[in-house]
């Protein structure tokens, strides 16, 4: 049940760019990964932008919530000072800006769906309409092949995935045609039960809370596995051993595009 690239560089650039950029999106790529993960919060004015932290403080000067400001503000904002001098001025994206920036550049995309609190529903179904419109040609493709999931290239779908049981729902009914993974910090004892309820073909899970015979457990039960954020070699290749189908790392200049080829 899994159809996409195994190592995917975290928010885009991992530890070598400001995180969530085009920036990020950019030095993955230089990498030689064409497989990102990146987060999409909604503004003010409904508009899903790239962004991980609900607060500015972080990774955005000043004082402030994402959820309070405009996408047009955000847009002003120095999203890459933070990070380095070298990414002076660099903006915070809109989530279309990101979309075309990786299909226009042969990059497949997890869409992390991070609701700022409170806005779980909306930031689901949002994500999900404009999603859907995106990938209108990908999606018809899909039908016309009668493949329900395309296999996972560039050209094919992104795959959603949230911490948000709320956001991933609404994300389904707005844009069924686009695979789900539900996140879980840690594997509970209902896991299967919130796959099938959301129709989700992969368990996202921190690899740290993870044991092998929970990975087993998953694999058996025929899901697709990814797991957050690791940035071991070591730990890379016993995670792949144990089954995990995928990951994505932060350490995109230690653990390659290719590392488990």
């Amino acid at each position: 049940m899994w159809f996409y690239p195994k190592i995917i560089a975290h928010r885009g650039g991992g530890t070598l760019a400001p995180e969530n950029t085009i920036a990020a999106l950019r030095c993955g790529l230089g990498h030689g990964f064409r497989a990102v993960e990146f987060d999409v919060m909604l503004s003010a004015d409904g508009i899903p932008v790239l962004m991980h932290d609900p607060h500015f403080g972080r990774t955005l000067p000043g004082q402030g919530q994402v959820a309070q400001t405009s996408a047009a503000d955000l847009g002003k904002l120095d999203a890459g000072a933070w990070f380095d001098a070298r990414f002076s001025g660099e903006p915070v994206p809109t989530y279309e800006q990101a979309v075309h920036f990786c299909k226009s550049n042969g990059i497949w995309m997890n869409v992390e769906i991070k609701p700022a609190p409170g806005h779980e529903e909306e930031t689901g179904r949002v994500v999900g309409e404009l999603t859907r419109r995106l990938f209108e040609k990908e999606i018809a493709a899909a039908e016309k092949t009668g493949r329900s999931t395309p296999q996972g290239g560039a050209d094919g779908l992104p795959l959603f995935s949230s911490f948000s049981f709320e956001a991933l729902a609404r994300a389904a009914e707005a844009a069924p045609e686009i695979p789900r993974g539900f996140l879980l910090d840690a594997v509970s004892p209902d896991w299967r039960e919130r796959l099938e309820a959301l129709g989700a073909i992969a368990l996202h899970t921190n690899h740290k809370k993870l044991s092998h015979e929970q990975a087993a457990a998953v694999k058996r039960a025929g899901y697709g596995l990814f797991c957050y954020t690791v940035n071991d070699p070591e730990r890379a290749r016993e995670l792949l051993a144990w089954g995990v189908d995928a990951f994505c790392t932060d350490r995109i200049d230690l653990i390659g595009h290719d590392f488990a080829v």
